[in-house]
């Protein structure tokens, strides 16, 4: 974080002396002297306890929602949220700066979207981009807190749960240009239905400027019939849509990845190869394309740049060990993500095609239907045995077993730990995929130690 003064960060928020600022924290352990650390209280621990201590550390200020003893009151921003403060101290100094800039935001494929921004704009020079999945309000202001002179680009993603997220983090961001990937079910148990997640969504229209490109799937089943703000200029981008800007054409999967002929009708056609398979990435991939393009970007040079992707963490990687083909996607799930992660798997050259498959949550009403569906398309795409890890996924087991799919379920780490030792074997593929919670990253972990 490059030194701002106190009164400029802690504008809107409080009057404060033009003191040099260092750093922003949360975490008491990251405390340095001339920082601000912000109290967060939370069911387990609670940030005010710790408030003191970081004072006396050295913090110069510290934001909270009470006043604390030991905390004098000039040195005491007393807000009634935390998470508000953060995004408005991250919009201060995000005035700073002036990299180009790319937000994403979706249901679905958000965090692939924003590695494939980065790896295109990485070609182009220094790039900031949000780490793993930080997309919330801590997440996005620590990713524009490590903003400095050097940065020229920067993507950014967006998540919510909750109508108006999206609009305080992009009015705080400002990115040039916005990617929505895709409505689907993820937080319908805040959000009580697809058409406020799609309101929610294009709650990223109000952080950008007119005439900024906004980047759309024209796939997707609601976002062609939304109402867009006459301001902004559309990018549609798809595979199977006709209507789309930039199209996939001739696409094909191999080992390495997949090619395809990238078509788009403002610059023509460029052979484009991306190290992942899916068609889901496909189109996460063309989103990224079209954000760079339409923001000026050499159209050749961007589309040469997809195959610099890189896969983060186990977030639809494929690996191979003791001759097991595993893709590792543990990081989140929706009904979307999993079937495109079960034709992922489909795909595979394997002796038995075997999923291990946990609960979606946040689901809200349509959990035991979604989960039902999942588990029809794990028979549809030949699934020979299928590990159901988790109360929700009963309903999954059930209806694959309906199908004719041999199935296991277990609702314990022990138990679905036992079952993939027991049944997974050299020649065999494994997708597993749940949301992070389930904590299948851990699954795999003990897995692996039995194949070492």
């Amino acid at each position: 974080m490059k030194p701002i003064h106190a009164n400029q960060l802690l504008a809107g928020l409080a009057l404060a002396e033009p003191d040099p600022i260092t750093e922003v924290v949360t975490d008491s352990r990251k405390v340095v002297p001339g920082c601000v650390f912000v109290c967060f209280p939370g069911e387990r621990v609670d940030g005010h306890d710790y408030a003191a201590a970081a004072y006396r550390a050295g913090a110069s200020y510290i934001i909270a929602n009470h006043p604390v003893e030991g905390v004098p009151e000039d040195r005491t921003v007393i807000v009634p949220s935390s998470h508000h403060a953060m995004v408005r101290m991250a919009s201060n100094y995000r005035m700073l700066f002036s990299p180009l800039m790319i937000g994403v935001t979706g249901s679905v494929g958000k965090t692939t979207t924003k590695e494939f921004c980065y790896a295109v704009l990485s070609a182009f020079g220094n790039t900031l981009k949000t780490e793993g999945n930080q997309n919330n309000e801590i997440g996005l202001p620590n990713t524009l807190f490590r903003l400095d002179d050097a940065t020229e680009y920067a993507v950014v993603e967006m998540g919510m749960s909750n109508l108006g997220e999206i609009e305080r983090l992009t009015r705080a961001a400002r990115p040039a240009a916005g990617i929505i990937t895709r409505i689907g079910v993820s937080h319908l148990e805040n959000l009580g239905s697809r058409e406020n997640i799609l309101k929610a969504k294009l709650e990223i229209c109000y952080g950008l400027p007119d005439g900024a490109p906004l980047v759309l799937n024209a796939d997707d089943d609601m976002l062609p019939k939304a109402k867009l703000p006459g301001r902004l200029r559309p990018v549609w981008f798809g595979i199977d849509s006709s209507d789309a800007d930039v199209r996939a054409l001739n696409i094909t999967a191999g080992d390495s990845g997949t090619d395809f002929l990238l078509s788009d009708r403002e610059y023509g056609e460029f052979p484009v190869h991306i190290p992942t398979v899916g068609l889901h990435t496909v189109s996460d991939a063309l989103a990224a394309y079209g954000a760079a393009t339409r923001l000026g970007l050499d159209p050749a040079r961007c589309a040469a740049a997809l195959s610099n992707y890189q896969t983060t963490g186990m977030r639809q990687n494929i690996v191979r060990k003791a001759g097991i083909t595993i893709i590792e996607d543990c990081y989140n799930a929706s009904p979307d993500s999993m079937r495109a992660a079960l034709g992922v798997l489909e795909s595979q050259e394997a002796d038995r095609h075997i999923a291990l498959l946990g609960d979606m949550l946040e689901l809200g009403s349509v959990s035991e239907e979604a989960h039902r569906q999942v588990g029809e398309w794990a028979a549809e795409a030949g699934v020979d045995l299928l590990i159901a890890y988790g109360p929700r996924s009963a309903a999954m087991a059930q209806a694959a077993a309906g199908k004719g799919v041999t199935t296991l379920h277990c609702e314990t780490e022990q138990e679905v730990v036992g079952y993939v030792r027991q049944n997974v074997h050299a020649g065999d593929a494994l997708l597993a995929k749940a949301s992070h919670a389930m904590k299948l990253d851990q699954v795999l972990e003990q897995f692996y130690k039995t194949l070492a």
